[in-house]
Order: structure tokens, then C-alpha cells, then sequence
């Protein structure tokens, strides 16, 4: 069992990050490891990615992360079955004794992370271990409950950070050991990425590893709604029990930082020249008949100076900046730090969406979240809706926005890389 159960009354001190018998793929049965692989739900740009991702390979993630059906229910018990199916058959199988995993992902430009993949126990708010960055929307974790209730597993780690100590710390040590060793699997999935894979089974090496994560705090860099999402399963469940745990991926930033991008948005039924209409007079806008790369340039060099977005979809952009500031006092609320009040997320929402688009933030019939800069451009000039891009924000002002308690807008970052679905999963009934 991967769970030792401690009382919920016993005070947690620090992260306590658990072994598990994780469940992967038998590669004699798949056509290959990187065919059945996905990004993390929520980033499948749908439908064009959906669909590939399902033709590529049968045994693909994306038909229990992301299953078809006609209604949620449908969908959920889909994704029940055919894990059970995919169990029966032995294209899934579990690893003979509990470890934790040390994951690798590595580019052709110079990016390398590796982090541990665990079963974390599920701590409140108050307790300050795992702090959020981000707000998450009540549909989507009902949508990711119902999944993880229904096939009683944890399909794909969410993404945390904290600060390691240096290179002699354990779990540091640990990873960097681990990556000298031949790897239980490796293998390169289309974004060009090559992702490695190593158990850690000793029983002093996890103590050492877990004695050190013990002192330490996380960041939500990735999985807010899967982390609201464990939260709300461990307390419909009894404790101790394999609710009172979910599966991370937890990356010592210190020694592997993470790339920061925006998420875009896509506001349907909006088209372009309206939604320039409506912001003349409250920003300035600057139509630029240029590539994307070159539009994106011009959106950094304004950030530099205060908010900035970039609108597309008729196909030009325009650059809109230097926003009027009695309208930004009028609209951005007060009782929050100035780091906050001044993000272009923070803008955007109070702002523009609420106050000059009038679209609603919480409604996807209304607005799309999509972390690709091209398919945001491409699905508004396909739909005759507007492309919002936004530039991104640093982490350190995301983990100092974290450590005040305060909360970004929705949607506002994109860490990654982000782990691959599909190379272990973590069954709650094993």
C-alpha cells in the first residue's frame, strides 16, 4: 500500500512525499512509449489535438484523461472501463514494490529538469506546505473529481516547485544518482522532448529523501484544479486511506528552474474590430503588420513599461498599452498588494473582460484558456473571434504573490516543461 495513514489530527510539518506502486505502460503492447503519451489534460488543444493524440496509438493517455462520450457520466465511466480493459489486458501494470520516480525531460536547446514523482499526503490551506497561485474554476474540479472518482486512480502528476538546499541535500543527491543509472524507460515524444524515468526503491535512500523534503514548502507551478481536486477527495474519504495522497512531480527550481509562459485567451463571438472599438480611448493601440515572432517582441518591449496585450485574430495584431490610469483605479481592486493590482492577468480580468468586453471570466462558452501562442492566433482567425496574448510573468513573483496568500487571476502562468502523461500513473486501489 502506498499510504502509511497518520491521523488528519497529527499536524503536519513539511511535505511528505510517499512511495507508490505506479502503474506504466508494457511497451511489448503499445506501439511505442511516445505514441500513448499527452500533454497534461488541460493543454490538448482541442480538437485538432485530441484527435491526433487518439489516432496515434489505441492504449493513448488521452482516452482516460480526456475520454469521448456524450455526457460526463458516459465520459467518466468510459474512462473506467477502459482502464480496467487496458489492466486485464496487461498494457498497463503495476511495479513490484513502491518507489519514487525520478523523471527527466531534456530538449535540444539546452533545457534540462528532473524532479520526483511521489504521492504527496493532501494538506489544507492553513497549513501553508502547498501554496496556489492561481484561483481554480468549481466546473473543472468537478470535472477532474468525478474523473479520478470513477476510475479511482491519479492519471497524471501535477507540477510543484520548492527551493532545494544545494547539491548535498538528500533528495537532490538522490535525483542526480539516480540519472547515472540506466533508466526503467526513455523516449523522445514529438515536441522533441527526451523523457527518462528511474525508481528509487531503497528503504534508507526514500527516508534520506524524505527527511529532507520535510523542511520544505511547495509552489502549484502546474495542476491548481487537480490539486483542488485531491483536496475535495480526501475529504469525502475515509483517513488513513489512499485519498489522503496525490500524484506530483516535485522540481527543485534551485538546482532545474522552470520556464515561465503565458496563457492565452480566446474570447469567442468577439470579433477583432469590436473588441479594438471598445478599448480606444482606455489604452493606446497600435496595429503592427508583422510576423508573430515580431509581435511578440513589440508585446515584451511594452510590458517593460506597464501592462500590454496583443490582440489577433483578423489577421494583423494590436498592440495595446499604456491603459488609462483613472480606469485601472476605477476597475482593479484596492485591497490587494501592488505587485498584484499591477499583473497583466489582474488588468485583463478587471479590466478588460469585465468592465469593457463584458464577458465572463468562469464561462467557456464566452472564453478559452490556451497555453499554444499560434493555435490562440490560428482558432481566432479560423473562428472570427479575438486571440488575447498575454507576456508572461517571473516566478519570483509568482512565489512572493504565493507566500502573502494572495492569488493571481485564473489561468495567469504556464511553468513547464510539464511532465508527459502516460509514463506512470498512480492506482488508488492496488
Amino acid at each position: 500500500m502506498d499510504t502509511a495513514g497518520h491521523s488528519e489530527a497529527t499536524a503536519p510539518r513539511g511535505l511528505e512525499l510517499t512511495p507508490f506502486r505506479g502503474l506504466r505502460y508494457d511497451p511489448d503492447r503499445v506501439g511505442s512509449l511516445a505514441a500513448v503519451t499527452s500533454p497534461p489534460y488541460d493543454v490538448v488543444v482541442r480538437p485538432d489535438g485530441l484527435h491526433h493524440l487518439q489516432s496515434s496509438d489505441p492504449y493513448n493517455i488521452v482516452r482516460l484523461i480526456l475520454p469521448q462520450a456524450g455526457t460526463p457520466s458516459a465520459r467518466n465511466e468510459q474512462a473506467a472501463d477502459t482502464l480496467r480493459r487496458w489492466l486485464d489486458e496487461g498494457v498497463l501494470t503495476a511495479d513490484p514494490e513502491p518507489g519514487l520516480y525520478v523523471y527527466e525531460q531534456r530538449d535540444g536547446d539546452g533545457m534540462l529538469q528532473r524532479g520526483l514523482i511521489g504521492a504527496l499526503r493532501v494538506t489544507d490551506p492553513q497549513d501553508g506546505l502547498v501554496l496556489p497561485h492561481e484561483d481554480v474554476m468549481p466546473h473543472v474540479v468537478a470535472d477532474r473529481a468525478a474523473l479520478m472518482r470513477a476510475t479511482s486512480a491519479n492519471l497524471e502528476p501535477l507540477l510543484l516547485t520548492y527551493r532545494g538546499n544545494g547539491p548535498t541535500a538528500a533528495a537532490t543527491r538522490a535525483v542526480e544518482r539516480a540519472a547515472e543509472q540506466p533508466p526503467l524507460l526513455s523516449t523522445t515524444t514529438e515536441d522533441g522532448f527526451t523523457h527518462r524515468l528511474w525508481a528509487v526503491t531503497d528503504p534508507a535512500e526514500l527516508a534520506a529523501i524524505q527527511a529532507d523534503l520535510a523542511h520544505h514548502q511547495a509552489l502549484i507551478a502546474d495542476g491548481h484544479h487537480r490539486w483542488a481536486t485531491y483536496r475535495r477527495l480526501r475529504q469525502e474519504h475515509p483517513s488513513p486511506g489512499p485519498w489522503d495522497y496525490g500524484l506530483v512531480l516535485l522540481v527543485d527550481t534551485a538546482r532545474y528552474p522552470l520556464r515561465v509562459r503565458a496563457i492565452h485567451r480566446l474570447l469567442h463571438g468577439l470579433p477583432v474590430a469590436d473588441a479594438v472599438a471598445a478599448v480606444e480611448g482606455h489604452f493606446r493601440v497600435r496595429r503592427l503588420e508583422v510576423p508573430l515572432p515580431e509581435a511578440l517582441d513589440a508585446l515584451a518591449d511594452a510590458a517593460c513599461a506597464g501592462n500590454a496585450f496583443l490582440l489577433a485574430g483578423d489577421g494583423a495584431f494590436h498592440l495595446l498599452d499604456r491603459p488609462d490610469p483613472a480606469l485601472l483605479a476605477r476597475t482593479v481592486p484596492a485591497d490587494r498588494p501592488a505587485a498584484w493590482r499591477t499583473l497583466d492577468a489582474t488588468v485583463l480580468h478587471a479590466t478588460l473582460l469585465a468592465h469593457i468586453w463584458h464577458i465572463p471570466e468562469d464561462s467557456p462558452a464566452h472564453i478559452a484558456y490556451i497555453h499554444d501562442t499560434a493555435a490562440t492566433v490560428t482558432k481566432a482567425e479560423r473562428d472570427g473571434s479575438t486571440a488575447v496574448l498575454l507576456h508572461p510573468v517571473r516566478e519570483e513573483v509568482v512565489r512572493d504573490l504565493a507566500r502573502q496568500g494572495v492569488t493571481m487571476p485564473r489561468k495567469s502562468t504556464s511553468f513547464g516543461p510539464k511532465p508527459a502523461s502516460g509514463l506512470v500513473l498512480r492506482a488508488l486501489d492496488l
